[in-house]
């Protein structure tokens, strides 16, 4: 599904985000930046544990914030981890519209021009999906009415009832 917020593209992708070949892909990281399980794991597993190394010497950073890292093996140029929650792994809007605008943000200083964003905080964080999508995507909305580098937003989900969630929610525009 694809549509459009100001001057960017959006796509809503079912995969995996690992896979996509885009300027940065976001990680759900914790505050600690440490790369556990679901959407980090994934991105140490097929990256290599170097990208977790990076990490976590940048951290820890406040639960909102974000930096990034190389890629190692991905096919990305760039990881930017998003700290969407704590060391106890627990989000909410809140934290989750944060760390989407600081790594939109940040995308932005770094000049980039496209990201992939998973749901943020839906997997290990519990958050519920059509919630997500609803404050990811105002999020972008405040994010790209400032202008941007960005041409492309991707939200990549990984399971269908994650995909058509977002597709919900941004075939709504």
């Amino acid at each position: 599904m694809e549509t459009r917020t100001d001057s960017v593209n959006v796509r809503v992708v079912e995969g995996d985000i690992c896979d996509r070949e885009v300027d940065a892909i976001v990680n759900a990281a914790n505050s600690q930046l440490w790369m556990g399980g679901g959407v980090a794991g994934a991105i140490k597993r097929r990256g290599g544990r170097d990208i977790e190394r990076e990490a976590v010497a940048h951290g820890p950073i406040e639960i909102g914030g974000s930096v990034a890292t190389t890629a190692g093996a991905l096919e990305a140029g760039h990881v930017i981890h998003a700290a969407v929650m704590g060391p106890d792994l627990t989000t909410d809007a809140g934290k989750i519209r944060r760390a989407t605008l600081s790594a939109l943000s940040l995308a932005n200083d770094m000049g980039l021009a496209s990201i992939a964003f998973p749901a943020l905080g839906t997997g290990v964080g519990g958050f519920p999906l059509e919630e997500c999508a609803r404050t990811m995507r105002e999020a972008l909305r405040e994010h790209t009415s400032e202008g941007t580098t960005l041409e492309t937003v991707e939200f990549v989900l990984f399971g269908h009832d994650a995909y058509v969630a977002f597709a919900s929610v941004f075939g709504g525009d």
